[in-house]
């Protein structure tokens, strides 16, 4: 690893400078990240007999996992008595995935790859934003980090396309937008409940939309445009097409003006 939690100055923590809608993300992000066993557990099974990929599978997934890790000690730094392990048990109660697949849920390894491209993408998007959105000098390095680690997880991802088989532009297409879609399901739902919900209230319900929508709704406002023509690039890279052109111009410009009329209305 590039970094541990001994590379983060956690002594510089500015409790002056938390923004209090920032620390509920940061808290659900780290249950996200620190989940990631069981997504390498599921790739394991995808691309089971491929050695090497495979090991570079779990040396992402340690990384993934450490995010979760220096997420969350943030989170408590921040709001001293959130319960990061007690959160993490909830969220895992709470929310799974098939762990024991033996085929990819893309139809294709190749599909899969395509996925994996799709989520990374929106992460490095995601930690970017954090990191340009924050004035607290530990939050501002850890996620500086965590946008770096993504990024490079997106490129091993594309490096592993690269020499899979191929695919018609129109399933990748599908796979990619499908997957696009899959942003607002029930995980991020969940680590919205299990770290902000939960702990003040253990006998709430969970609601997927409910949660889904309060975890986007201060997520969204974090992003600023070069942040979404820069994850447009990167996902029209991870469908072959040229991220440079007409049509990335026009998709940054559509997906810039949807974020900003979500924010403006909720």
């Amino acid at each position: 690893m590039s970094w541990t939690l001994d590379s983060i100055d956690w002594a510089a923590f500015d409790a002056t400078r938390v923004d209090r809608d920032l620390v509920g993300l940061v808290k659900a992000a780290a249950l996200v990240e620190a989940n990631a066993a069981d997504y390498v557990a599921y790739l394991r099974g995808v691309f089971a007999g491929d050695d090497a990929f495979l090991a570079e599978v779990e040396r992402w997934g340690t990384e993934e996992a450490q995010h979760g890790l220096a997420l969350g000690r943030w989170a408590m730094l921040a709001e001293p008595g959130w319960d990061f392990d007690r959160a993490l048990s909830d969220f895992r109660t709470g929310y799974q995935i098939e762990v024991d697949a033996t085929a990819s849920i893309r139809g294709s390894r190749t599909g899969e790859l395509v996925a994996r491209q799709v989520v990374e993408t929106g992460t490095s998007s995601f930690y970017s934003a954090l990191r340009d959105a924050t004035d607290e000098p530990v939050l501002k390095a850890v996620a500086g980090r965590i946008a770096a680690d993504e990024f490079a997880h997106y490129r091993l991802f594309a490096k592993a396309f690269a020499r899979a088989p191929k695919l018609p532009l129109a399933n990748r297409l599908r796979i990619a937008a499908t997957r696009f879609a899959e942003a607002g399901d029930d995980e991020l739902g969940w680590a919205w409940f299990a770290a902000n919900v939960l702990p003040g209230d253990p006998r709430a319900t969970y609601t997927g939309g409910v949660h889904t929508r309060a975890y986007a709704a201060r997520a969204l406002r974090l992003y600023r445009r070069e942040h979404i023509v820069n994850g447009v690039r990167m996902t029209l890279r991870a469908v072959s097409l040229n991220p440079n052109g007409v049509l990335g111009r026009l998709v940054s410009g559509a997906l810039w003006g949807v974020v900003r009329a979500k924010v403006a209305f909720g």
